[in-house]
């Protein structure tokens, strides 16, 4: 499973580890997350991530 970092705040997206203050579940890949998803840190879209 692939990391992906916020382009606006730096943020990782970590697939190992999910998102716990989404409810986000470990082992959930950031390309099923739904499109209207946003990072939890700055609200950037997912289309601002890109894989690390």
């Amino acid at each position: 499973m692939e990391k992906f970092t916020c382009t606006i705040c730096g943020h990782v997206y970590n697939p190992e580890r999910g998102e716990p203050l989404q409810n986000i579940p470990s082992g959930k890949d950031f390309i099923t997350l739904p499109e209207n998803w946003l990072c939890p840190v700055c609200n950037a879209s997912k289309k601002d991530f890109t894989k690390e």
